[in-house]
């Protein structure tokens, strides 16, 4: 395929992909405000389904200008040939090819995010501000601006370093071994994520002697479920809104609980959230859900090693010779329609595993404090309880809260 018809096909794939989620987010919007359900008549009102729709609205507008801006340049960039230009400039530096191609990276790294800088302030201080939702201070902001750029440096440079140096010497092989290093990786991260990342950005406080422990203490033994690493994380420090999840393997297993999750439901709705993620671990969701990121992560290598050495590829971005760097970029666009439905089929896989994860909780402890947690949940986030089906179904990794409480509520 030549370099012309290739930065077509690039702009086409570009194209569709950003008029196929606005055409999602647009139907998904347009969603009437419904009456109130008669499972939320203790929870709602007309106000609160109207601010509801309000949020919703400003953040489909909100999203609407900040992927326009984002197609708009990243298509100035592919028709203008300015990915191809920046390659030629960075390759004009008297270093390794490999330091090349990370100062490469790092350029596009630093210019999106700056460009994305302004547009992250507004959200979290205007939008989320406006809603009462947010509690994060500018200094944390920045604070959190700055850890994300050393973890990218530290983490994702090392990595991004293997890589590179594996494509220049391994050649077409260098997919499989990269796959075992990612695998590892990814193995690994799960294990000590709450014990090494997390405490950079928040503070985990083990959950205190009293009535609540004793109860999630009790359940846990009930069904099974050693458990003496309960902590509570600092949610608040950011947000009002609530959550709590699972994490890790054996002696590193950990549930999170928020602070702002604490203070908003009750005991038996705790506890019925820990049944939830118990859920999970018991029904073996996690490592599932692992085997199957692993498997996605070997597929994607496998298919850009039959692409990375295409200079045609390159050409098509702007530049001059085969760049490892530009076909990585060009790879990454063609993807995207199989990564689109790669992301189906992992959201109806996650919707599903949700489903059961709520019906052990129901079937080990109780059904009605658990929807009770998740009205409360979805009322005080401004949740839409009456998303668009299609919107619903390419990008919902959780059941919308109606279908959860029918299930739920139906075998109490």
């Amino acid at each position: 395929m030549s370099a012309e018809i290739l930065t077509y096909l690039l702009i086409g794939v570009l194209v569709f992909g950003f008029f196929w989620e606005k055409l999602l987010s647009f139907l998904n919007n347009k969603q009437p405000v419904p009456d109130i359900p008669p499972s939320l008549k203790d929870h709602l009102d007309q106000d609160k389904l109207r601010k509801a729709k309000e949020y919703q609205k400003e953040n489909f507008w909100f999203g609407l200008l900040t992927g326009t801006v984002s197609f708009l340049i990243t298509l100035i960039f592919i028709g203008l040939g300015w990915f191809g230009k920046i390659d030629i400039w960075v390759n004009s530096f008297e270093i390794s090819p490999l330091l090349q191609s990370v100062v490469f990276f790092a350029l596009i790294f630093i210019g999106s995010d700056l460009l994305s800088l302004p547009f992250d302030y507004y959200g979290t201080f205007v939008i989320e501000e406006k809603y009462g939702f947010n509690k994060t201070t500018v200094k944390t902001f920045f604070a959190d601006k700055f850890k994300g750029y050393l973890l990218s440096m530290i983490i994702g440079g090392g990595l991004l370093i293997l890589f590179l140096w594996l494509i220049h010497q391994m050649g077409e092989n260098f997919w499989w071994q990269f796959w075992i290093i990612a695998a590892v990786f990814m193995v690994f991260v799960n294990l000590f994520y709450t014990s090494i990342i997390l405490p950079l950005f928040n503070k985990l406080t083990p959950l205190e002697e009293g009535p609540l422990k004793k109860r999630i203490v009790a359940y846990a033994k009930s069904v099974d479920f050693p458990l003496s690493n309960i902590y509570v994380m600092d949610g608040s420090k950011r947000s009002s809104k609530a959550n709590a999840f699972f994490s890790g393997f054996g002696k590193q297993k950990k549930v999170v609980l928020f602070d702002t999750l604490i203070e908003q439901h009750t005991e038996d709705e705790l506890v019925a959230v820990l049944a939830h993620e118990v859920g999970h671990y018991k029904k073996r969701h996690i490592i599932w859900g692992m085997v199957a990121s692993i498997l996605q992560i070997g597929l994607l290598l496998f298919v850009l090693a039959q692409f990375i050495f295409n200079e045609q590829m390159s050409l098509a971005l702007g530049g001059q010779e085969w760049s490892v760097e530009l076909n990585l970029i060009g790879f990454i666009m063609l993807f995207s329609p199989i990564s689109m439905l790669i992301g189906i089929v992992m959201n109806w896989l996650s919707r599903k595993n949700e489903f059961e994860a709520d019906a052990y909780a129901r079937d080990t402890f109780a059904g009605k404090p658990l929807a009770e947690a998740l009205k409360t949940l979805s009322v005080k986030s401004l949740s839409n309880i009456n998303p668009h089906p299609w919107f619903v179904f390419v990008n919902y990794s959780h059941p919308p809260l109606l279908e959860r409480l029918d299930k739920l509520e139906n075998k109490i």
